[in-house]
């Protein structure tokens, strides 16, 4: 394999994080705490320069490098763009946060840096072992920031749930890839998706277990259900950051492989994990959004919404063809968006030494900070899908898709549970604006908590009202 300048600059998101991150152990460990806080803004900036050299990359030809095991793409370029961007969301909302509770910036702002860095080698993987190395690279920080607050036991008791649940999907994939390898002789999807098309659909059943078990891990990381039952319990026992991180860039990872292994790899078998993605698009819509009804605790309820949101993203993918591909991406793009701001919400109105995180938290928001009451309303409304935020046509796309495929019975379906779940979304809004606050104290927000939470919310509303811009790129990306 020839190594060249080329070689280096497709690949500049991910060596300015390593470069970075690998700085700022030795830095931490030697540091006092000024020197450790110091340590969020260098990652902030490291962040943003990935950010950056991402989106320059968004306009070039596809790249295919390391004997075909790495892709760079248009797509992947925009999709490690917007993983960037959540993740310096993350790292710049939990700063106060996590220095208000003891816990260290700098060990914050390293795990959210080698999470990252996972997160943009499992967008870009086109082997099997290089898709399993990053997930367990994304994986493993993300372990450790659910625990940081140590004197939690909600925290540590969420953390190794965590950490059973994933090394239990590790162990599916394992699996799975084991399979796929012995069948095939490659770790490679393109080498994988010929072998393939030259088997005899009789001899296929090693691929399809083999497919079956990925999946099944892709799905826990996706916490689509049945392979849900990690996301209440570590949602719930996560500082809420973390929390906002776990429900955003992962995601939008582990979709960009689930895209590339199911489309790109996998592509003959669409008929037999048709039906697999039915029954769990099914199971996480209703069991989403109906078990959601019951919840007081608003970060249980936003969990178990992210498995019906995810739910609607494996409708679209149902409708095989590339008006489903659009309205999945297009989804993910503004779901992983909506989430960040909710979650980071909660932070911002959490005190030092109580969390905000049930609905009598959130009594009388709007007479505490009219602003932030706001701004939840514009994210609950996007989340129930309610013209003109953006989630709205988020779900008018994945139904567009469901009919144009003759899938009209799902599109029913996913419209009963859609209304179910805005029932929850407006109870949120209800106790902000028609309860009245057990604490009357001002929340006060720093000038860049204001402004980033203000991005956050308007870009629900900004999207809804002009989807065209979002909607080209979905269409540009995945045809």
């Amino acid at each position: 394999m020839k190594v060249t300048a080329a070689t280096f600059t497709n690949l500049s998101p991910e060596w300015i994080l390593l470069g970075v991150v690998t700085l700022l152990m030795l830095i931490v460990a030697f540091s006092k705490d000024k020197k450790q806080y110091l340590a969020v803004t260098v990652a902030a900036i490291a962040l943003g320069f990935s950010a950056m050299c991402a989106f320059y990359h968004m306009n070039e030809t596809n790249q295919v490098m390391f004997m075909g095991q790495y892709l760079i793409t248009p797509l992947t370029s925009f999709l490690k763009f917007l993983t960037c961007l959540l993740m310096l969301a993350g790292l710049l909302y939990g700063r106060d946060f996590i220095t208000s509770r003891n816990m260290q910036p700098g060990e914050y702002a390293i795990l959210i840096l080698f999470s990252t860095l996972g997160m943009l080698a499992l967008i870009s993987s086109n082997s099997l072992i290089v898709f399993y190395v990053a997930l367990e690279l994304l994986s493993l920080p993300l372990y450790a920031m659910v625990a940081m607050e140590r004197n939690s036991g909600r925290a540590s008791e969420a953390a190794m749930k965590y950490f059973v649940m994933g090394a239990l999907a590790s162990g599916f994939i394992l699996y799975g890839i084991s399979m796929l390898y012995g069948a095939t002789g490659s770790l490679n999807l393109n080498e994988i998706a010929q072998q393939l098309q030259t088997t005899a659909v009789s001899h296929r059943v090693i691929f399809i277990f083999g497919a079956v078990f990925v999946v099944a891990g892709l799905a826990f990381k996706l916490g689509v259900a049945p392979f849900h039952m990690w996301a209440p319990d570590v949602y719930h026992g996560a500082p809420n950051p973390v929390a906002a991180i776990i429900a955003s860039g992962p995601k939008v990872a582990a979709f960009a492989f689930f895209l590339r292994f199911l489309l790109d790899g996998h592509n003959g078998l669409v008929h037999q994990w048709h039906d697999l993605l039915i029954v769990m698009s099914v199971l996480s819509i209703v069991l989403g959004n109906v078990i959601a009804v019951v919840q007081t605790n608003v970060k249980r309820m936003l969990a178990y919404s992210s498995i019906a949101h995810m739910g609607f993203v494996f409708l679209a993918l149902l409708a095989d063809n590339p008006i489903g591909y659009r309205a999945a991406m297009f989804y993910v793009v503004t779901y992983v968006v909506m989430s960040m701001g909710a979650f980071a919400l909660l932070t911002l109105v959490s005190k030092a030494g109580a969390e905000a995180e049930t609905l009598n938290d959130l009594k009388g928001l709007n007479e505490r900070n009219p602003w932030l009451a706001l701004m939840m309303l514009l994210l609950m409304f996007s989340m129930a899908g309610v013209p003109p935020t953006v989630g709205f046509f988020a779900k008018l796309g994945v139904l567009n898709a469901l009919v144009h495929a003759n899938m009209t019975t799902l599109a029913v379906v996913a419209v009963l549970f859609a209304v179910v779940g805005a029932y929850y979304y407006l109870r949120v809004i209800r106790t902000m604006y028609f309860e009245s606050a057990s604490n009357h104290k001002p929340i006060c927000l720093n000038w860049d908590e204001r402004a980033l939470i203000s991005i956050n919310g308007l870009m629900v509303l900004y999207l809804g009202i002009f989807p065209a811009g979002l909607m080209s790129l979905c269409q540009q990306f995945v045809g």
